[in-house]
């Protein structure tokens, strides 16, 4: 499957946005896909925490089992997913002009077969990039 894109711009900047997406657990309150969040880790944030999401998307429920792989403060937050559906992920926080951020996110996904494999993955890509926009809208207006 192809990488998904999903992108916005955030008004505040990169040190106020990272405040709230740092703290992993709070994912769940801008992300409708997300249900709920179990640290699997004893450390809460920075490279190595590791963590349950409980995820719905449509009929589709799982548990989606992630590491931080990427920690760099203000700017990039990366994952590694691991399970059913497998890939990498990241967050980029870059200021913009006005003081902002723009705010990235990229996810490149497999799925199993019982999802369709690649054929599930190119028409699930689209659903979640859909998602996807809709929670970095509700991220923003966290900030208005």
């Amino acid at each position: 499957m192809g990488k998904i894109l999903v992108a916005t711009d955030i008004d505040a900047s990169p040190a106020e946005v990272w405040a709230d997406v740092e703290h992993i657990d709070r994912h769940v309150e801008w992300m409708h896909d997300a249900e709920a969040i179990t640290f699997t880790s004893p450390e809460r944030s920075g490279v190595g925490t590791t963590f349950d999401c409980a995820t719905k998307v449509g009929p589709f429920r799982l548990t989606d089992k992630m590491e931080i792989t990427e920690w760099e403060e203000e700017s990039v937050m990366g994952v590694r997913h691991v399970g059913l559906v497998e890939g990498v992920g990241r967050f980029t926080l870059t200021p913009t002009v006005s003081g902002g951020t723009h705010f990235a996110w990229e996810e490149e996904l497999r799925f199993p077969w019982w999802m369709g494999g690649p054929i599930g993955g190119l028409v699930g890509g689209q659903v979640l990039k859909l998602i996807w926009r809709r929670n970095l809208k509700l991220l923003a207006s966290r900030f208005d």
